[in-house]
């Protein structure tokens, strides 16, 4: 009898499934990346759960500050925005849009545009060669010579070192709630007054609890909404886009790329004045219902008998049963820990930021990064919904010129950005020996 088992009997290793592209989540730029990747012919995997962070991750009454027209998600054909969901749902158009409606038009677009989602995580990225090696939760492993990174803010949620200390059940990040019936009767110290914090500060209180707000600025409050009534004249002076009114919001979303132009010096000086504000519908949820700190800070907090004992700057002192975090978002890809250390070794950063290419392209071939992750290098439009179809585009252009080649429309369009670049770098220069300009900034 031969001692050599017969090798039909022997384990055989796992079939790797291959794509041209993976994208990693599927919230609203994941979804739309993969649709524009899909429309060019490619073999498509996307992994993530559905707009999870928007079902999840926020309050389920909240209102969404920017219009339809400004949220819709971007397919090759167009066929799928949110006005032919409006026509085929019980939804109406309006303003403000509720949170429901977004998340079920999401939901919508991604059964027509990107049928295939496959709602298992993705636990490691690596690098083999010239193609990247993901393995899922569930053990399979897929290969592709494309990652594009939609990971969405979630990993991202900034949490303030001084209040690290205080223990999970009496702190939490402002995304890790969706429902805030669960405070209705506490007391609830909200730590920023920004776009978050004022929204959470008012939907607490609607949900029956007392509540207080720390911020170290005053709310910037919104004016009323002027979209439909605004003149022909206003609309000419700073004309309507999906950001908000005026020339330079404008230029950033409808030449989305020239931001980008631009030195490093130019970019972080436009972002750091980019500010949070309140929207005006909120004032009457706020004003007089929540206690508000405006110009001060949190000085000490400390876990007294079950509660958090808090000490405010401007001498107050308050005992309260829970505290939220809605201190934002702060891009730090060192918290993504599905990439492995070995290819995040390769990745190039400043400030914990990947270094991206006018492609949104990171220092590694083929891995892309978009949303929040690229607005250091591309500006505030890459923060909303509406620099999907900009970023969609791009990725999708890149990864098909690295696939069949560059087309003649490529090549012209490299050119002129190769033009756009240089006119754009003798502009900051000129504009840095502007003594109007260096007091502005």
């Amino acid at each position: 009898m031969s001692l050599v088992p017969h090798l039909a009997f022997l384990p055989q290793p796992s079939p790797v499934t291959q794509y041209d592209a993976v994208v990693v989540g599927a919230g609203p730029y994941g979804l739309s990346t993969a649709a524009h990747l899909i429309g060019r012919g490619l073999t498509v995997a996307v992994f993530g759960k559905t707009f999870e962070f928007w079902r999840n991750h926020m309050p389920k009454d909240m209102l969404l500050r920017s219009h339809w027209w400004a949220t819709n998600l971007s397919d090759p054909g167009r066929q799928y925005g949110f006005e032919r969901y409006f026509r085929e749902s019980k939804y109406q158009k309006c303003f403000p849009v509720p949170l429901e409606a977004f998340i079920d038009y999401g939901l919508w677009f991604q059964k027509r545009a990107v049928p295939h989602v496959d709602e298992t995580y993705v636990s490691s990225i690596q690098r083999e060669g010239n193609h990247f090696v993901l393995t899922l939760e569930d053990g399979r492993t897929v290969q592709s010579a494309v990652v594009v990174m939609a990971i969405g803010v979630y990993y991202y949620a900034h949490w303030p070192e001084e209040f690290g200390h205080l223990p999970s059940g009496l702190a939490s990040h402002s995304c890790q709630h969706n429902d805030l019936g669960r405070f209705k009767g506490q007391q609830v110290l909200v730590v920023g007054g920004g776009a978050s914090g004022t929204d959470y500060a008012a939907l607490l209180h609607e949900a029956g609890a007392s509540v207080h707000v720390v911020t170290h600025r005053p709310i910037l409050w919104f004016g009323p909404d002027r979209t439909n009534e605004r003149t022909i004249r206003e609309r000419i002076l700073a004309p309507n886009n999906g950001i908000a009114p005026g020339w330079p919001s404008w230029i950033l979303e409808h030449v989305p790329f020239f931001f980008n132009l631009f030195p490093q010096e130019a970019k972080d000086k436009y972002n750091s004045n980019y500010q949070s504000g309140a929207t005006d519908w909120l004032r009457e949820g706020i004003i007089g219902k929540a206690t508000l700190h405006e110009g001060h800070r949190v000085v000490t907090m400390s876990v007294v008998e079950g509660k958090v004992d808090a000490v405010i700057s401007d001498g107050a002192k308050v005992r309260v049963d829970h505290v939220i975090m809605a201190t934002g978002y702060k891009v730090d890809i060192g918290k993504l820990t599905m990439i492995h250390p070995s290819l995040l070794g390769e990745i190039k950063t400043d400030m914990s930021i990947p270094l991206l290419n006018h492609r949104f392209e990171s220092s590694v071939p083929g891995l892309y990064f978009v949303g929040l992750t690229s607005v250091r290098a591309f500006g505030p439009l890459y923060r909303f919904v509406v620099g999907c179809k900009a970023a969609a585009r791009r990725v999708a252009s890149s990864v098909t010129r690295k696939r069949v080649g560059r087309s003649p429309a490529a090549a012209a369009e490299d050119l002129l950005e190769i033009v756009m670049r240089r006119s754009a770098r003798a502009c900051f220069r000129a504009l840095k020996n502007n003594s109007i300009y260096q007091r502005s900034l």
